[in-house]
């Protein structure tokens, strides 16, 4: 059997999402299962099973788990300890003394992952530019290491002074673990982030630290399934920056995997762009428990340096995402006010909605969309869910009651609620930073996007809606298009106008010979690296930097650098100044180039135009209703044009347009949808 099929596999909060193409063929096959938190494993083979994917026949498997992510949610991670330098115990405890709820009398900070018994100090000591200043003091090292041993701890986040800049007394602390708890899994700051700030670093570790023994069970489970059913081929995770990482790396650094949960949507979304020329795009993806909003510039996703876990820093590169608790598991809820609330909390995978009929009762977005006709009984979710129309009717009742309201009207709330939420995550990563809505179009994907697309776009005053082919799983399609990465960074804070390219020369040819190794021992030769500089860049007194292409050819690098970086500058405040300029860290990322699978193109119609399976009576705009036309989107083909009002419904998602709207399928499948200036807004 030809070894070529590649699978993606992402596990979120309610479905298990799976891809699965053929490169031979051009076949892509997209299918849903239950995610199995009581089993984490069962799902992804579950999901082999269903798309019909023989592990023997398998080159290429990328996954993307929420598990890291879950175990911080609710705390389940690890019992971990903190060494510091002596002197620096209280590091990760005390954080920044920052109040980001400036106004909120009720704010409490989240729970910390560890108390100050778990901290332990070392003495030891180094300055920021390498030089020791105390040597490592192995004896009190070794005691230090026996009470870890003997607490019971798990795991354990080594963070000394100024270890970016000289690691050898971490590495010494690790021998030392490695002797006397040979049990505990350990993580090295300097691994992680070699830069400066010494709590964002800590925070890293500590993050890292706190998951790793339970990624490393669940991916030393999943491999040892995988391998019992013939799986030979190559085995990627969906890391937090974008691209993928191995299942080996993943095991030593899964604080990488913490945020990768979106971005396989996010690296699908810059790949699309391109083929359907559509360079600047907004992306919504909504799933069982939450939405994730995020952009496309020029065809590129968007970075930024250091992301944030309920205001943990992980020190680490990763897209520019922000999520809201907007599903389609949401919850509606009532207030202590009596008001209409739907999320953040989540009917999950288990029981999930009402309309699943597992068990669930309360209602959700869900089973609103099928009260109100978006959703339909006649449409099996993933191919094998039948919704319950009576169940989720049922579910809208009691709040219903309470409010004096029909349980159409409260489905109308419920679906009002949900999309004004989903605004103003459009507006906080396009209005609040300078960007205008209506220069994107709107890509929605997810088992939910397409439901509230249209809405949303038209709200905002966007023009197009694009719904990717396979949206229901499109994140998982995205993983196939991500390559390895990894990132390599080293502080080193000192005046632009001091420096010459051999400072930068030397700075990068040490990360470079670090990323070849790397790169060549994960089986990339040297014809399949890619390496990218950059060099964070600010002007002298400010806090934070900005990071600029590293110039590439001849010519006065000072003058280049200040060049663009007062192009960034004004780009990204609106202005630049006269002041001096000064380098803090020097970055490398390093890209193992994966082969990428072609998206197959759709074939279109010799002649005709689709005819509508049946429709549905939508209520979303009065109980009395409206017919809307039902299409099934595996019926469609290129060029083929819809009228609003009408449902497009496919195997893992649905996709709503109203009166005056327009869809047109494009040539890779693509859904593209001209909103009504005029059309009735929710």
């Amino acid at each position: 059997m030809q070894n070529d099929v590649r699978v993606a596999i992402d596990v979120g909060g309610t479905f298990t999402d799976v891809v699965k193409l053929n490169p031979a063929t051009g076949e892509m096959r997209f299918e849903k299962v239950a995610t199995t938190p009581e089993a984490p494993t069962r799902g992804v083979l579950n999901g082999f099973d269903k798309a019909e994917a023989d592990l023997g026949s398998v080159s290429m498997f990328n996954h993307g788990t929420t598990l890291g992510l879950n175990s911080l949610l609710t705390r389940t991670g690890a019992k971990i300890a903190v060494v510091s330098t002596a002197g620096f115990r209280d590091v990760y405890l005390l954080g920044r003394t920052d109040r980001r709820a400036m106004y909120d009398i009720t704010y409490r900070k989240p729970a910390a992952l560890l108390e100050r018994r778990d901290t332990f100090e070392v003495r030891e000591r180094s300055y920021f530019d390498g030089r020791v200043a105390l040597p490592f003091d192995e004896q009190n090292a070794r005691e230090v290491a026996a009470q870890i041993a003997a607490g019971g701890y798990e795991a354990v986040a080594v963070a000394f002074l100024h270890a970016y800049a000289n690691p050898a007394h971490e590495l010494a602390m690790k021998d030392v673990l490695a002797e006397l708890a040979p049990d505990v899994a350990v993580t090295l700051s300097h691994q992680l982030s070699r830069e400066y700030r010494e709590y964002e670093r800590t925070s890293t570790a500590v993050l890292d630290a706190y998951i790793k023994p339970i990624v490393r069970s669940y991916l030393k489970d999943l491999e040892r399934e995988l391998d019992a059913d013939g799986f030979t081929g190559q085995f990627l995770m969906s890391r937090s920056g974008g691209g993928a990482m191995t299942a080996d790396a993943a095991s030593e650094q899964p604080v990488n995997l913490i945020l990768s949960g979106p971005a396989g949507g996010v690296i699908g979304a810059a790949a699309l762009s391109k083929l359907i020329d559509t360079p600047n795009l907004i992306t919504i993806d909504m799933g069982g428990t939450s939405l994730d909003a995020s952009l496309i510039l020029d065809s590129e996703p968007v970075m930024y340096q250091g992301a944030e876990f309920e205001g943990l820093p992980i020190n680490t590169p990763s897209l520019y995402i922000h999520t809201i608790g907007a599903g389609g598991g949401s919850i509606a809820w009532l207030d202590e006010a009596g008001a209409l609330q739907v999320g953040p909390q989540s009917a999950g995978a288990s029981p999930g909605p009402a309309a699943y009929g597992r068990g669930g009762i309360q209602p959700t977005f869900t089973d609103a969309a099928l009260v109100l006709g978006y959703m339909g009984t006649d449409s099996p979710l993933g191919g094998d869910l039948h919704l319950d129309h009576a169940a989720a009717t049922a579910s809208m009742t009691a709040i219903a009651t309470r409010l004096g309201l029909s349980p159409t009207e409260l489905a109308r709330g419920v679906v009002r609620i949900s999309n004004t939420k989903i605004v103003g995550a459009v507006r906080a990563i396009t209005v609040e930073l300078g960007r205008d809505p209506k220069d994107f179009a709107l890509l929605s994907f997810g088992g939910g996007g397409g439901l509230v697309a249209v809405d949303v776009a038209r709200e905002l005053g966007i023009p197009t809606v694009v719904v990717p082919p396979g949206q229901g799983a499109f994140s998982a399609l995205g993983m196939l298009m991500a390559d390895v990465q990894h990132d390599f960074a080293r502080t080193s804070v000192v005046a632009l106008g001091d420096l010459d390219r051999t400072f930068f020369s030397d700075a990068f040819s040490a990360m470079e010979t670090e990323a070849h190794q790397v790169l060549a021992e994960e089986g990339f030769e040297a014809g399949r690296q890619q390496l990218h500089r950059t060099v964070d860049v600010r002007y002298s007194g400010q806090e934070h930097s900005a990071t600029v292409p590293f110039p590439a050819g001849e010519g006065d690098i000072v003058t280049l650098l200040t060049e663009a970086f007062a192009v960034l500058h004004e780009r990204l405040y609106g202005h630049v100044m006269d002041d001096p300029i000064e380098v803090t860290t020097v970055r490398l990322r390093a890209v193992g180039v994966v082969a990428k699978p072609e998206l197959p193109k759709l074939g279109g119609r010799a002649s005709g135009a689709p005819e509508p399976l049946g429709s549905r009576d939508v209520h979303v705009f009065s109980d009395a209703g409206e017919s809307y036309a039902l299409y099934a989107r595996e019926q469609l083909w290129a060029g083929d044009v819809i009228a609003g009002p009408a449902v497009v419904a496919e195997h893992t998602a649905t996709t709503v347009l109203h009166a005056g709207d327009r869809l047109e399928v494009g040539g890779y499948g693509e859904l593209t949808i001209s909103i009504s200036t005029e059309g009735a807004a929710l």
